[in-house]
């Protein structure tokens, strides 16, 4: 949720916050404020795709310092839409805004745009790092608020909403979280993270000792994420707001600074509601009255206890139950095994596809892999069917298209996609999503592989964790529209192996310790990472193509999760380095080979060749080679042509060992 104008009100009152020095204690984190904080707030790339290795770099950081000071953190994340898909209105909106953010960044603009996979790689991280987590089935606020208060500590976020929650512990905004600035205490020498809490009490004794449970109608009233009701504007234009003495700039502060001294002149929320109605037409006050009582009901903590999650791991949650769906998958959704994106599909019906910066003037980038998500809804078809007609308390034929909202040009539109045919042990009256956990592993990752067009024989050159990604890769280049050419394929695998490097070095296996001439190449990799300018304009059909790439791996992940994980989840942060990848296309694209650098690596170089080979066999032939040019220009283009090989040569010559000189040479060439 958000209170319009809240946040920035409150952080002009210094007196409305306690100086904390947060230490041996516990704190609930609201994980998607979290991951946008992280991202954002370290100016980490946001044009390129993402560099995911960076933004696990700095979440490391930031756990280990709350480990420093012995702060036990619980994070919870948001789950899809509920039931009522209240907050659709805002979620278009604000899916809008981003299309125009990422329109903005891919000319070279200012914009705010999260990179695709990010949920998923906050995810991986914080089980890598054993931080507790859950996945709440709705929106997270009223779970948070509840844990929160079970164990009586404070929540860290920056949502505005929580200035009207009922806190025991209080609320600590992410933006006085100084978490970069660990402190000393002087007497026991223990490290602190100085901290600004928000107080309640001095918030509600700056308006006359208000009673705080009139908060909830003040955040109605004012407007937050799901509430616009044109009878309360009527109000605002009838009531007189006594703003009184304020150094408040801006409309939205004027008028929460009247609207907060109007409030306190009553006793409770029953008296306030009756003097609003009487403002109001006779014919709207009834159901005027309905309406901010069950909005001010969002206020109030769930009656879910996260606390029995974390302690013996159950999720007990009566709306969902309501729903009927399988036991396996309210658990998977509870862990984050399973993406609010299925919950939404399920639920609703209906997804949302999330902007990149990409090319705008085709069309979206996640255009690419429909057929996966068409496959991911005839899964799911089977309880979506049967929540529909429980909500209708009828039994329909089979309704076989899911709604999805997705960029069309610069707008977001909404269209209808129709469900797959599945086949073999997942269609007609041998398939239920309930039993679907329970269909033989070698059945499931057949009908993996072959959704991607793949078979396991193809893949077997390569580690079984790199399955997932090079299967998208080939499915990838034949769905991707500009066409894939050798240049991107190979920056990509480029990347990918980079990221193998990047295993091997910063966690090596004991027992096979790295070749030293790998820490070598890996810094040369990343030179090449370094050399990305921000000036650089952004090339958008690469851009456009890379974007395409994620796209598919996203839905690859959701279907690999759906049929309970056949194929292990890559490392998605040493998967895809956007910054990289785009610097090593230029450098393909300008004659350059790169790839040479692997040559002093033989395991990193034979696992290269094995994946580009994989590709190569999976695509028709001649897919990847040049279109040859006329005859009347070929004679034309000879002093060119041979001018392109001499400077390949040239090229190579700097990054490949002569006879004379041992393979380690090479790696110290500098471009």
């Amino acid at each position: 949720m958000g209170i319009h104008g809240l946040m920035s009100y409150v952080g002009e009152h210094r007196e409305f916050f306690v100086d904390l020095e947060l230490k041996n204690t516990n704190v609930i984190i609201d994980g998607n404020n979290l991951y946008h904080r992280l991202y954002f707030d370290s100016n980490l790339d946001i044009q390129h795709g993402g560099d995911y290795d960076s933004f696990t770099d700095i979440t490391h950081k930031f756990f280990e310092t709350l480990t420093l000071c012995s702060i036990q953190p619980y994070v919870v994340l948001d789950g899809g839409c509920d039931a009522s898909d209240k907050k659709l209105t805002t979620l278009k909106e604000r899916a809008q805004e981003k299309i125009q953010s990422a329109y903005s960044l891919s000319h070279g603009g200012r914009g705010s745009v999260l990179p695709l996979l990010i949920r998923e790689v906050f995810k991986q991280f914080l089980t890598k790092l054993q931080v507790p987590f859950i996945q709440s089935f709705y929106e997270a606020d009223r779970d948070i608020v509840s844990l929160a208060n079970h164990l009586n500590c404070p929540v860290l976020t920056l949502d505005s909403d929580f200035c009207i929650f009922d806190l025991k512990g209080g609320y600590c905004p992410l933006n006085y979280f100084q978490w970069r600035n660990l402190c000393i205490c002087k007497d026991s020498q223990d490290c602190y993270i100085p901290a600004r809490c928000f107080s309640l009490e001095r918030f509600c004794s700056h308006f006359s000792n208000m009673n705080k449970t009139l908060l909830p109608l003040f955040a109605v009233l004012n407007g937050n994420d799901y509430i616009n009701l044109p009878a309360i504007e009527m109000f605002f234009s009838k009531v007189h707001l006594p703003v009184g003495s304020s150094r408040q700039k801006g409309r939205k502060h004027v008028r929460i600074q009247g609207l907060l001294n109007w409030l306190s002149r009553f006793a409770d929320p029953a008296e306030a509601i009756e003097d609003v109605l009487k403002y109001l037409n006779k014919h709207e006050k009834e159901e005027t009255r309905q309406l901010l009582c069950t909005f001010m009901e969002e206020y109030e903590p769930s009656n879910v206890n996260l606390k029995d999650f974390f302690q013996n791991g159950v999720y007990a949650f009566e709306e969902a139950k309501k729903l009927e769906l399988p036991q396996w998958i309210l658990t998977a959704l509870a862990k984050g095994i399973l993406a609010p994106f299925v919950s939404d599909a399920l639920v609703l019906k209906r997804t949302i596809l999330h902007v990149q910066v990409e090319n705008m003037q085709r069309p979206s980038a996640h255009a690419a892999a429909l057929p996966i998500r068409q496959v991911i809804y005839g899964l799911l078809l089977d309880a979506s069917q049967t929540l529909l007609n429980s909500s209708k308390k009828e039994h329909t034929s089979p309704t076989l298209v899911f709604c999805e909202f997705d960029r069309i040009q610069k707008a977001l539109k909404k269209s209808f996609v129709q469900a797959a045919a599945l086949s073999g042990h997942f269609c007609g009256d041998w398939y239920s999503l309930t039993t679907l956990n329970e269909v033989p592993l070698a059945d499931r990752l057949i009908f993996l592989l072959e959704t991607f067009g793949v078979t396991a024989s193809i893949l077997e050159p390569i580690p079984c964790q790199l399955w997932l990604p090079l299967a998208v890769t080939c499915y990838w280049t034949q769905h991707s529209e500009p066409r894939v050419k050798l240049q991107h394929m190979k920056a990509l695998l480029l990347g990918i192996v980079v990221g193998e490097l990047d295993k091997e070095i910063h966690s090596p296996d004991p027992k096979f310790p790295y070749p030293e001439v790998n820490k070598v190449v890996y810094d040369q990799f990343l030179k090449r990472k370094k050399k990305t300018s921000e000036k650089e304009s952004l090339e958008l059909d690469a851009a456009h193509i890379f974007c395409q790439w994620q796209c598919c791996l996203q839905m690859g992940l959701y279907l690999n999760q759906l049929l309970c994980s056949p194929l292990p989840e890559p490392d998605l942060a040493r998967l895809y380095n956007g910054t990289l990848v785009h610097r090593l296309y230029h450098e393909l694209k300008s004659a350059s080979i790169p790839e040479n650098l692997l040559s002093a690596s033989s395991k990193m170089h034979q696992l290269y060749c094995s994946m580009v080979h994989i590709v190569k066999d999976v695509t028709p032939p001649g897919f990847f080679q040049k279109k040859k040019k006329p005859k009347s220009h070929r004679k034309k283009n000879n002093e060119t042509t041979n001018q392109g090989q001499d400077k390949r040569k040239g090229s190579m010559m700097e990054t490949l060992p002569s006879c004379s000189i041992n393979r380690f040479e090479v790696l110290m060439v500098e471009d």
